[in-house]
């Protein structure tokens, strides 16, 4: 090999020489008489919301709640829910699918001692106005996503208290009406959690704070990734129809998930437009591409430029793909600093680590750290104490920004949030009914062509 090249491993080697270097001459650097910076806040306290996080929601009223989508996520939802709470009785069920249904029954007696009466238990595609209708103070709405603006719209018609697992919207439509309704919600008085469970993670919700206090500055940009392998897939099975199929393998058709970075990637894409006080994108360029997924019609990767107001960009890049580098995290950039979800740290500038969320201290404090609990804690708080508290607009939103990067990379062309917001782009199907689909309408997005 010629003096003038490397191999990857020397490469590798030198890089983690100079980082090193670096980092220790940026931290001489900052050291030799620098002034501190002033710290002006983004907003003043009161202009922002920061959850209260007890171990446990207060006593109080006794409350029924019902389950809308019994599969993965709306079981492990009504556990989570049981466990930030007393008080709570599950008096109803509802599920396309009487199996599904019946495991989270099961599961209930057997491990919460819990029984769901079988008048209760309601099976098919209107079982969760037969759920909202039966009597229940407040309603888990975890079916696929193309489903949660229509059940969120009759839940709050009817009064019900909601728990919308994200994303709750696919399209522009559905988006449209979340954001509708999230207004009936407030003009109601009610309390309407999403699954955005990093808004009650102890760590983020205090590193908020530090960002909104002032202390990385006016946020100049951020990086966002959620690049993981490939998640759970189903083959079909003989005697499911086109339907059936779709809605039992949905985290893999583009119309129930809204594609992974709607489905999985929002949580990343949420934590910057939170940390940045919900300023929404004005456009978005992107591409993504299908390398391994087996079955549905989406891409298994993304990589997404987020044009802000001032020219503020985020970079969002997720991926599943088994066997690459993983990396879930979120960084935010300012003037004087930034933070690194994965350290759960600020820095200066100069690379400096001037805060750090405190782990020891706050086991200390609490029992209770999971965020999937936590954010269930916030809801029975607010439906006890009667204080309105309505996070429906704010995940719709981020909501958007994921179908924005999507259709960016399915088409290929730059997509302004005045577009993607007023489009016509609605995924539920007119008729929705066990039975065939017309499966040849559902391809893959072929960037530059009419195949989106």
């Amino acid at each position: 090999m010629s003096d003038n090249k490397m191999d990857r491993r020397s490469f590798l080697g030198t890089s983690a020489k100079i980082g090193v270097a670096g980092v220790v001459g940026g931290t001489l650097l900052a050291s030799c008489g620098k002034k501190e910076p002033k710290i002006v806040p983004l907003r003043q306290p009161g202009e922002y919301y920061l959850p209260e996080l007890p171990d446990k929601a207060i006593d109080g009223k006794a409350l029924k709640v019902g389950v809308i989508g019994c599969g993965g996520r709306g079981s492990g939802a009504i556990i989570n829910l049981l466990d930030a709470a007393d008080g709570i009785t599950v008096t109803a069920l509802g599920d396309t699918f009487a199996d599904r249904l019946n495991n989270l029954k099961n599961k209930l007696k057997e491990e919460r001692q819990q029984e769901v009466p079988d008048d209760h238990c309601f099976v098919g595609f209107d079982a969760y106005k037969k759920v909202i209708d039966s009597g229940v103070d407040m309603v888990i709405v975890a079916t696929p996503p193309v489903f949660r603006p229509t059940h969120f719209q009759y839940a709050t018609e009817k009064g019900v208290h909601s728990f919308l697992e994200k994303p709750i919207a696919v399209d522009s439509k559905g988006y449209r009406l979340i954001m509708a309704t999230a207004k009936q919600a407030e003009a109601k008085g009610l309390s309407v959690v999403c699954g955005t469970q990093r808004h009650h993670q102890r760590p983020y919700v205090e590193a908020f704070q530090k960002i909104q206090e002032g202390m990385i500055g006016e946020i100049t940009g951020g990086n966002v990734y959620w690049n993981g392998g490939m998640l759970w897939y189903k083959q079909r099975e003989k005697g499911w129809s086109d339907m059936e199929w779709m809605i039992r393998d949905w985290v893999n058709w583009k119309w129930l998930s809204g594609d992974h970075i709607v489905e999985q990637h929002v949580h990343n894409i949420d934590v910057f437009n939170w940390m940045f006080g919900y300023k929404h994108p004005i456009k978005a360029t992107g591409f993504g591409s299908r390398q391994r997924r087996i079955t549905g019609d989406q891409y298994d990767n993304f990589s997404v430029d987020f044009e802000y107001e001032n020219g503020v960009h985020l970079h969002s890049m997720c991926r599943q793909i088994s066997g690459c580098s993983n990396n879930v995290s979120e960084e935010v950039h300012g003037t004087k600093g930034y933070w690194k979800s994965a350290d759960q740290a600020i820095y200066d500038l100069q690379g400096n680590q001037i805060w750090k969320f405190d782990e020891e201290a706050s086991k200390a404090q609490f029992s209770q750290d999971n965020p999937y609990v936590l954010e269930h804690v916030d809801w029975v708080n607010h439906i006890r104490k009667g204080t309105a508290h309505v996070e429906a607009g704010e995940c719709g939103m981020s909501s958007l920004c994921g179908v924005m990067g999507r259709e960016a990379a399915y088409t290929g062309q730059t997509v302004e949030w005045d577009q993607i917001s007023a489009a016509d782009l609605d995924y539920l199907p007119e008729k929705l009914e066990i039975g065939k689909m017309g499966m040849s309408q559902y391809k893959v997005a072929v960037p530059g062509t009419e195949q989106h």
